[in-house]
């Protein structure tokens, strides 16, 4: 199959075009590279640098692809800046998501995977989070994402799209040659595994005082392999609608499990400092992501704590400067 991967030189991205590239498929990467990395991409993919804030450049790249399906990751992604500046979320996220559905439709693409998020979903009521669950995001990034889920529904029933939307929780790890490279770097695990890389600094734990076991938050993990799986499951099933999917691992790891474990696959003491809850901070976010293990008969193979943050560990030493672009 013939697969256009918007942010293939994201994190996300640039996994899924090596997991894509070894399946078989062909790819072709569009990506500004304003935030990802050229060199994070497989040699074998097609590369099309294209803006999605750009229509007429987004219709000639889709195009010239001539592809069988997209799997779409480009978006901007960092909460805090989405509140600082949400212009910049609505229109590269949902601006640049209709550009591309244009795009696609015109090309006569019929399958169309979405890279969505959990924040779609707010705070939540209860636990875990089903994917009926209210959708009430709370910043501007959750907002940019729904937004374009409804614009993705909307096309598919009325240009017959067969479509997938993926809700992410917290992903980790790495492949061999592919991990996180961001700046800043918001992720959990990468932070403190750079803190313990870099020799300098402290961790800090945002509130102690939750209502869980052990006072720390927890979040719903899955590695970055089991996820891009689930996205190519999809779009090789993708011959009928599949609707909207929550990936997660049905559990939890709480912050102080995560240090924990940082600790004990690194061998080194990570030092540790203590801050206040972040305003808006949930106890815990946990997917019920049975739907995605019943359609795609996918299951996350790898998603341990020693699993992720081991191979993540493994990237950053082998790459502590992140990308040579």
């Amino acid at each position: 199959m013939r697969v256009i991967v918007t942010g293939g030189g994201g994190y996300i991205g640039s996994v899924a075009v090596e997991r894509l590239i070894a399946a078989g498929h062909a790819v072709t990467v569009l990506d500004n590279f304003a935030r990802g990395h050229r060199a994070s991409v497989h040699p074998s993919a097609k590369i099309v640098e294209c803006d999605l804030r750009d229509g007429a450049a987004t219709s000639k790249a889709v195009q010239g692809a001539e592809a069988d399906a997209v799997m779409h990751f480009a978006a901007l992604t960092l909460v805090a800046e989405s509140v600082r500046v949400p212009g910049a979320y609505f229109e590269t996220n949902t601006g640049g998501g209709l550009h591309l559905l244009e795009a696609a439709r015109a090309a006569g693409i019929t399958r169309f995977v979405f890279s969505s998020t959990a924040s779609v979903y707010g705070e939540p009521e209860s636990l875990p989070i089903r994917e009926d669950s209210p959708k009430r995001p709370i910043n501007p990034y959750g907002q940019s994402k729904w937004m374009t889920e409804q614009m993705l529904s909307t096309y598919a029933d009325r240009y017959d799209i067969n479509h997938a939307i993926f809700r992410y929780f917290n992903v980790a790890g790495a492949t061999e040659l592919r991990g996180e490279d961001h700046d800043p770097e918001t992720h959990l695990i990468p932070v403190a595994l750079k803190t313990l890389l870099d020799e300098q600094g402290q961790f800090t734990i945002f509130g102690a005082d939750f209502d869980t076991e052990d006072g720390t938050a927890v979040r719903d993990y899955v590695h970055v392999i089991d996820l891009v799986d689930a996205h190519i499951a999809a779009i090789e099933q993708l011959d009928q609608p599949l609707g909207a999917m929550n990936l997660g691992t049905d559990s939890g790891f709480s912050v102080q499990q995560i240090v924990d474990a940082v600790e004990r696959v690194t061998g080194q003491s990570l030092p540790i400092t203590h801050g206040p809850r972040r305003e808006g901070d949930p106890a815990a976010l946990i997917a019920d992501s049975s739907k995605a293990r019943e359609t795609l008969g996918w299951s996350p193979e790898i998603s341990t704590l020693d699993q992720m943050i081991g191979s993540a560990w493994d990237w950053f030493q082998a790459n502590p400067r992140g990308y040579v672009d």
